[in-house]
């Protein structure tokens, strides 16, 4: 990569961010060790990272193929997901009734959408970009509007995989249970999209990363690869982010809506856990395993990618800092580095909890620097009203 930044440094500074971003989507590519796991997610990167079709300013058509699982018995078969089902059911809220009355100035700092040190502002200074207060007010509120740009398109990717998890998935109560969850997937995007259009006025397209995640999972027929790839990794990584927003704001209104969020979305990551986990050890061979293995890390690195916010940088940096400058302030920064942080206390305990956690692949976590989340809970083991309790 060394040679590959001093190659791209010599090039104008449209095409130098141009190249550079090719070469990171070659670099994504290359780090794919299981041919499978690349045939997996490869389209779906030429689409996301090279064709950036989530970015061409029109709706975007996905293939899907699974099979609709039906029982005419209609089976009480999972306890834990009847359980999951009667409490969702009592769940239930009204996205309309969010205090939307409320008045919201993202440029007042008495009330701020995020705290001041979120970006590490002293490291841009030191890269030659000085802001005055005005800027950095401005600055961090294109971040948020970032963040809740992507929370929006994530929730959307959630709704239809929803959809497809529960017309595929064997278990009937988690059929039951799934009718649930695509009602709470609407209201989020309900929700995110309403605070995005009438409180920021800003909405970002979706990030690369993010499109290739959803695009690889809708596109997959086998329904436990859904599953693994929406409820675990995408909701999962979600579930800490919303958590860091609705730890950090002093904007009331968002932080209602996320409190409310954040107590679906556990449910939601528990019905992953439950489902994957018998499935992954009772119901697959040790090849396939491996294979869910694999794809979980690979996804997991993406993700992580995933909050570069490049659509950030492309609209205020890229003529004036690199893209390996904007990635170093980004994963420098307090801010972006308690994102990943909550992030993966919440995903590394579900993906042990389900059995993808084996010996094989420990080494590659531990390079990557994600071992140190594996004792923490997993969402089996916790409720909406703990993790609201924890970010206190």
């Amino acid at each position: 990569m060394m040679f590959n930044e001093r190659l791209v440094n010599l090039l104008p500074g449209r095409m130098r961010n141009q190249v550079a971003q090719w070469f990171e989507a070659a670099e994504i590519f290359g780090e794919m060790r299981d041919p499978k796991v690349l045939a997996a997610i490869g389209p779906a990167g030429v689409r996301g990272l090279l064709l950036q079709r989530g970015k061409q300013g029109v709706p975007t058509q996905m293939p899907a193929a699974h099979q609709a699982h039906f029982d005419w018995r209609y089976p009480h078969d999972n306890a834990e997901m009847a359980s999951l089902y009667r409490r969702a059911k009592e769940g239930q809220w009204n996205g309309d009734s969010l205090p939307w009355h409320t008045d919201v100035d993202p440029f007042n700092p008495e009330v701020p959408l995020i705290p001041a040190d979120f970006i590490d502002t002293a490291k841009l200074a030191s890269f030659g970009v000085r802001l005055d207060a005005r800027e950095e007010l401005r600055l961090r509120y294109s971040l948020t509007a970032w963040m809740l740009s992507q929370f929006l398109h994530g929730e959307q990717g959630a709704l239809f995989a929803a959809a497809q998890v529960t017309e595929a998935v064997q278990f009937f109560d988690g059929k039951m249970y799934g009718s649930t969850q695509v009602m709470d997937e609407g209201r989020h995007v309900e929700v995110f999209h309403r605070y995005i259009d009438t409180k920021l006025n800003k909405l970002y397209q979706i990030n690369d990363n993010l499109y290739v995640v959803i695009d690889s999972l809708m596109t997959d027929g086998r329904w436990d690869m859904k599953f693994l790839g929406m409820q675990i990794m995408v909701e999962g990584l979600a579930l800490g982010a919303f958590g860091v927003i609705y730890k950090q704001t002093k904007e009331p209104l968002l932080k209602e809506l996320l409190r409310n969020v954040i107590q679906d979305e556990a449910r939601h990551v528990h019905y992953g856990v439950v489902a994957l986990r018998e499935q992954f050890r009772d119901h697959l061979t040790e090849r396939e395993r491996s294979e869910r293995e694999d794809w979980a890390y690979e996804v997991a690195l993406l993700m992580r990618n995933r909050f570069m916010a490049f659509e950030v940088y492309d609209e205020w940096f890229a003529h004036r800092l690199t893209r390996a400058q904007w990635r170093e302030l980004v994963s420098t920064s307090p801010g972006m580095m308690d994102f990943r942080h909550v992030m993966f206390v919440r995903l590394i305990p579900n993906l042990r909890e389900i059995g993808l956690m084996s010996p094989r692949i420990v080494p590659h976590y531990e390079r990557a620097g994600l071992m140190r989340y594996y004792h923490g809970r997993s969402a089996d083991q916790l409720t909406g009203e703990q993790l609201l309790a924890d970010l206190h």
